[in-house]
């Protein structure tokens, strides 16, 4: 089992920045990839932001530019950068691992952008 804990979200106006944090713990070992994903309310859930063991990202189109995500190098932390966030950013951001082929996921954190 793998354990995800994220960390960061909050209430911000528009054009502010926040950091994401996601802590893997437990069964860390031969993790291949971990990500960000975000669900607003009355929507599927959607991939923002993946990073590979060999550093390789992958970011959804409307916040490439904007966000980045990285990881430590023990490969058990990941963030997402979150600059000159917009209302259409505020979702229920999600943190992925994926181990073995299994996903495993976090609780959730509430980023809520909004004047």
């Amino acid at each position: 089992q793998v354990q995800l804990v994220e960390r960061g979200g909050g209430l911000v106006q528009p054009g502010v920045s926040l950091r994401l944090s996601c802590a893997a713990s437990g069964m860390i070992s031969r993790i291949y990839a971990m990500g960000w994903y975000r669900q607003a309310p009355g929507k599927q859930r959607d991939l923002v932001a993946v990073i590979t063991a060999g550093s390789n990202t992958n970011y959804t189109d409307s916040v490439k530019g904007r966000f980045t995500i990285s990881r430590t190098n023990a490969k058990n932390t990941v963030y997402l950068q979150m600059n000159s966030l917009k209302p259409e950013d505020t979702a229920v951001y999600y943190c992925k691992a994926n181990r073995g082929g299994v996903n495993y996921w976090g609780q959730g954190t509430q980023v809520t952008v909004s004047s």
